[in-house]
C-alpha cells in the first residue's frame, strides 16, 4: 500500500518548513488562473474570520493540498497550486507593508515570522541573506510570467503595467494591506497573526507522483471546481510511463491550450466534440452521459489510447481554422471553400452546439479525402436544411439528439446523415410566421441573405439585424400606415434584413426613402436589392410582398437538400 500522511497545519508552519526546498508547481498544471473576483472573496472571508471567530480561538479551514516529495525532495504540488500561489502573494505584500513601516518590536517580530514563509533562512543568523532563494517555482508559466512572478517575491515590487494574474492579484492584496492598516492601525497586526497561526490547510503528502495523482483525480470526481480536462490531462500525463514521454506531453498538452485559446473554445470542447467521434465508430445510440463520466469509464480508458492526443489535435486545429482562418501548423490536404464558411456561418448562428458533433464526425472520417472540398459543401448545406427545418416544426433540443446521434454514425459509416424529418412545405410555410422573433430567426436572416445569387461572398460575423420600417414608431403617417398596422408587421421576416452593424447605427430608425442612402454602401445583396426599389416609402404590402420572397427562397433550399431523405 502506498504511504501519504496527512496533517493539520498553519500556513505559517506549512510555508516556513519549506527551508532549502520548494512547492514546485510541475509544468501539466494549469497556469496561475485566480482573477481579483477570487482574491477578494479570500480576503473578506479571512478579515471577517479575524474580526469574529478568530477572537474565539476558532481556525479558519482552508482546504487540502495534495502533493509528493520529487526526486529533488521538493514538494511537486499536484492539487492546491492556485491557493498555495495566492497565499505566496499575499504573504508577500504583508511583508512589504511591514518593509515600509518605521520599526518597532511587533514589526520586527512579524517580519520573522513572515520572512521563513518566503524565503530561505540563514541557518547562523536566521535572517533572510538572499531573497533569490524563495520558496516556490512555477514550471507551467511562461518565462516572462515567471520572471514576473518571482520578481515579485524578491522585491516586493510590481510594475504598473503589468496585466498578468501574478501582478493583478499582488497589487489587489498590497492595496488591500494599506487600505486595512490605515482604517483599522491597531488591529491590522493581529490580521497577520491570524493568517499565519489561525489559517489552516490539510497537506496530504504522498511518497510518489501515481499516488497523488490517484488521489488528485479522487477528490474531484467527487466535486471539486476543476474543469473535465483538468481531470483528463493529469490522467494522460500518469499514464506515460517515461520522462520523456511525459516531456512530450506536456509540451504537446501547451500547445493544445494555446489552439484552443486562438480559436475560441476550451479544450473541454475538443473533447465533448472527439466524444461523439468516438461513439460514432461504437455505433453508439445512447443517450449522453457527463464528459467526466464519459472518460472516466473502465478505469479513464479512452484516455490511454494512443490516437487520442494527435486526434484531439487535429480536432483543434480544424476548428480554430473554422473560427479564425488560421491555418494548420501541420501538414494538412483538406480545404475549406468560401461556400463551406458560408454553411458554416448559417450553422453558427443556430440555436444549439449539435451540428458541431456531425461536423467534428465528418471531419475525422473525411480529412484525407481528396473531395474533402466538395462533399464539406454538400454535407453542410443538407444538415443546414435539415436542422433548420426541423427547428421550425419542433422547436427544441430534444427534437433533433437522435437525429443527430444517428447522423453521427451514419457519417461515419457512410458519409450520409441520417435522419426522421419529412418535408410537409404547407405546413412549414405557415410555421414559419412563428419564427420571427424566435432563437432560430437570425439564422433564417442569414440563410437567406446568402441564398441571394449575388451574395458570393462571406457576411461580417457581427451584423445586425435591421428592421426595414423602424421599430420605433414615428408620428408620420406613411402612404395609409397606422400604429396598427406597423405592430402588426414590424417583426414579420418580411420587414427584416441582415445589415452590416456600423451602417445599420448610421441608418438608425430614418425614414425609408432616406436609409436606402446607406443601403447603398452595404456589401450585402438583399440590403442593396433595397437600395434599389423603385419607392420611397416602404408599406404593408412590399413587406408582405418580401415575406412571400423569404418563405419562397427557403423552401426551394429545403426542397432541395432534403429530397434525398
Amino acid at each position: 500500500m502506498a504511504d501519504l500522511h496527512v496533517s493539520k497545519k498553519t500556513v505559517g508552519k506549512l510555508f516556513s518548513e519549506m527551508q532549502n526546498r520548494k512547492f514546485v508547481i510541475p509544468d501539466y498544471q494549469r497556469p496561475y488562473k485566480w482573477n481579483i473576483e477570487k482574491c477578494e472573496t479570500l480576503w473578506n472571508d479571512i478579515e471577517n474570520f479575524a474580526q469574529t471567530d478568530a477572537k474565539n480561538g476558532a481556525d479558519y479551514f482552508l482546504g487540502t493540498i495534495v502533493s509528493y516529495v520529487n526526486e529533488d525532495k521538493n514538494q511537486e504540488i499536484i492539487d492546491g497550486q492556485q491557493r498555495i500561489t495566492s497565499f505566496m502573494l499575499l504573504l508577500r505584500s504583508f511583508f512589504k507593508k511591514l518593509d515600509d513601516m518605521v520599526e518597532d518590536e511587533d514589526v520586527i517580530g512579524l517580519k520573522n515570522q513572515l520572512a521563513p514563509c518566503i524565503w530561505d533562512i540563514n541557518p547562523i543568523s536566521q535572517k533572510v541573506t538572499d531573497k533569490t532563494k524563495i520558496h516556490i517555482v512555477s514550471e507551467v508559466a511562461t518565462e516572462e510570467d515567471n520572471e514576473t512572478f518571482h520578481k515579485i517575491l524578491q522585491t516586493g515590487i510590481v510594475l504598473q503595467d503589468r496585466t498578468d494574474n501574478y501582478s493583478r492579484n499582488y497589487k489587489f492584496f498590497k492595496e488591500k494591506c494599506d487600505e486595512y492598516a490605515t482604517l483599522n492601525p491597531m488591529q491590522w497586526k493581529e490580521l497577520c497573526v491570524t493568517i499565519l497561526q489561525k489559517c489552516i490547510i490539510l497537506p496530504i503528502e504522498c511518497d510518489a507522483q501515481d499516488t497523488a495523482l490517484t488521489i488528485f483525480s479522487t477528490l474531484n470526481d467527487r466535486g471539486m471546481p476543476l474543469a473535465d480536462s483538468d481531470i483528463f490531462k493529469a490522467q494522460i500525463y500518469r499514464n506515460c510511463n517515461t520522462e520523456d514521454k511525459r516531456k512530450e506531453f506536456t509540451e504537446t498538452w501547451k500547445e493544445l491550450t494555446q489552439i484552443c485559446k486562438q480559436g475560441n473554445f476550451s479544450i473541454d470542447d475538443i473533447f465533448r466534440y472527439y466524444t461523439h467521434i468516438l461513439r460514432a465508430r461504437k455505433g453508439d445510440k445512447t443517450k449522453e452521459v457527463g464528459l467526466r463520466k464519459f472518460y472516466a469509464d473502465n478505469k479513464y480508458e479512452r484516455l490511454k489510447d494512443t490516437n487520442l492526443i494527435s486526434e484531439l489535435m487535429e480536432l483543434a486545429y480544424f476548428w480554430r481554422f473554422i473560427n479564425t482562418e488560421t491555418e494548420p501548423e501541420i501538414d494538412y490536404t483538406y480545404s475549406i471553400s468560401t461556400k463551406a464558411k458560408i454553411h458554416l456561418h448559417c450553422l453558427s448562428c443556430y440555436p444549439n452546439e449539435f451540428w458541431k458533433y456531425a461536423t467534428s464526425v465528418f471531419f475525422m472520417k473525411n480529412k484525407d479525402s481528396q473531395t474533402f472540398e466538395t462533399d464539406f459543401e454538400n454535407m453542410l448545406q443538407k444538415l443546414i436544411a435539415f436542422l433548420f427545418a426541423k427547428f421550425i416544426d419542433q422547436p427544441s433540443v430534444n427534437a433533433i439528439k437522435d437525429d443527430i446521434y444517428n447522423s453521427c454514425i451514419s457519417l461515419n459509416t457512410n458519409n450520409e446523415l441520417q435522419y426522421k424529418f419529412s418535408l410537409n412545405e404547407e405546413l412549414l410555410n405557415q410555421q414559419i410566421d412563428g419564427h420571427s422573433s424566435s432563437r432560430i430567426s437570425r439564422a433564417l436572416l442569414l440563410l437567406y441573405a446568402y441564398l441571394n445569387p449575388n451574395q458570393t461572398e462571406l457576411i461580417p460575423s457581427t451584423f445586425d439585424i435591421e428592421h426595414i420600417f423602424p421599430k420605433k414608431w414615428q408620428d408620420t403617417n406613411y402612404n395609409g400606415w397606422t400604429k396598427t398596422d406597423a405592430d402588426l408587421c414590424l417583426d414579420r421576416f418580411g420587414n427584416k434584413t441582415v445589415f452590416e452593424k456600423k451602417l445599420n447605427i448610421q441608418a438608425g430608425n430614418g425614414y425609408f426613402g432616406i436609409k436606402k442612402q446607406k443601403y447603398r454602401v452595404s456589401s450585402i445583396a438583399t440590403v442593396t436589392d433595397l437600395s434599389n426599389y423603385p419607392n420611397n416609402d416602404w408599406i404593408k404590402t412590399d413587406i408582405e410582398n418580401r415575406e412571400t420572397e423569404f418563405k419562397n427562397a427557403l423552401m426551394v433550399y429545403f426542397r432541395t437538400n432534403l429530397a434525398n431523405n
